[in-house]
């Protein structure tokens, strides 16, 4: 190694560990204001600021264009990170990895993709999305010498926070998938996610009304419905469904690290226990580490898929589905273990602190509210079955948005 690559090296080295101290930073800090932020349950705007002035939005990026060069196993870290501290600042910053890095590797023009980059880093911009596929959709009508976008999406994560957003929209026969500025007339970005869980997520729905939309907007040109995408294109879901696992698993352990706190400094020992600290408990110990080792499992089974994910994202256009496939299984079996280990902790961690921590002024059931509520989002058992028909029929999952 020359001593120009050395230096470049251990520069990358300083970056990565000086991202990853102030992702800690700002988690401990969301942690602190947890409780208020939760109460509160309103946009995010200050928290995607403070990520955009830290450089946390641009970890992903490739140094050259000022980005911090970190993989996907780092990126997803960064994620769990701000979990802790909050479960939807979590779950934002995975969602902005996904949607600004898939110009990389969906884009047919790399030139196209590359200036993306260069705009976003250079502006810190966040990137959200609007491409539910259970929702009706988005029309797309032309209009002189461009087009119109109409239409509603009922779920749109960071709705009022993005910059740039994703959108895919039926024109004719014909699919349209677009990267918008959301400071267009015509972007609406509404007030009605009002759910139990992921409060800050931003994620009620937008609406395009007469929104313009030009040639340089399309990142690949129109295909018919029924066309087959490139396989590196369809590398968006393996992904998501990462974050997914590893805002779950960050959510977990802010829960058990807030437990153990509280354990330490409020809780009583139980009568009969025979100890005079709870801390000393043999019961509260054995649930501690208990619930210690499986979040460590978890994450190390969350950084293997991470790794399996990047691997075959990595091929470029010589990726193929079944190498593709192999990847999604791995994720899928994270997202699994992650779902039932993270719901099993935020909702067990009551039993480490005792009744008084059931007090509504500490909010402790938000981790198992937020895990609650995103979980949801598609049903785990329907990966489960894809994990295991992989097992037992060799099966991989039919390229989606969902798989």
């Amino acid at each position: 190694m020359t001593a120009l690559q050395l230096l470049k090296e251990r520069g990358q080295q300083d970056q990565r560990q000086a991202l990853f101290a102030k992702a800690e930073e700002i988690s401990a800090d969301l942690g602190r204001r947890g409780a208020e932020l939760d109460t509160e349950g309103k946009p995010p705007i200050a928290e995607i600021a403070t990520l955009k002035a830290e450089g946390l939005l641009n970890a992903l990026h490739a140094t050259d264009i000022g980005g911090g060069g970190l993989d996907w196993i780092d990126g997803l870290r960064l994620v769990r990170i701000l979990a802790r501290g909050e479960s939807s600042i979590g779950q934002l910053l995975g969602y902005h990895y996904v949607n600004s890095q898939y110009p990389y590797w969906a884009a047919q023009d790399a030139q196209k993709a590359h200036d993306l980059g260069v705009e976003t880093v250079a502006k810190s911009l966040y990137w959200g999305a609007a491409v539910n596929p259970r929702d009706p959709g988005l029309t797309l009508t032309t209009s002189g010498d461009h087009y119109l976008l109409n239409g509603r999406k009922t779920f749109s994560t960071g709705a009022h926070v993005s910059d740039r957003i994703n959108a895919n929209a039926a024109f004719g026969d014909q699919i349209a998938n677009v990267t918008l500025p959301t400071d267009r007339p015509g972007y609406i970005a509404n007030d009605d996610w009002d759910n139990i869980g992921q409060r800050l997520s931003d994620s009620g729905s937008v609406e395009f009304r007469d929104f313009p939309v030009y040639e340089s907007d399309f990142l690949f040109p129109l295909a018919d419905k029924d066309a087959t995408p490139a396989v590196q294109a369809t590398f968006n879901t393996p992904l998501i469904q990462l974050v997914f696992v590893n805002f779950y698993l960050g959510t977990a352990e802010g829960a058990l690290a807030a437990a153990t706190e509280y354990v330490r400094t409020t809780t009583r020992p139980w009568l009969t226990s025979g100890v005079d600290a709870a801390r000393e408990d043999p019961y509260i110990l054995e649930r501690i580490g208990e619930f210690r080792a499986a979040l460590k499992a978890s994450a190390a089974l969350a950084d293997v898929a991470a790794d399996a994910v990047q691997s075959a994202l990595s091929r470029g256009r010589n990726v193929t589905e079944r190498e593709r496939g192999e990847a999604a299984i791995e994720a899928y079996e994270a997202k699994v273990n992650a779902t039932h280990i993270s719901l099993d902790v935020t909702s067990r961690v009551f039993e480490l602190m005792g009744a008084r921590a059931t007090a509504s002024s500490h909010r402790f059931d938000r981790y198992w509210r937020n895990v609650r509520t995103h979980t949801l989002h598609d049903p785990v058992f329907y990966k489960a079955r894809e994990v295991g028909d992989f097992a037992l029929n060799g099966r991989v999952p039919e390229p989606s948005l969902y798989n």
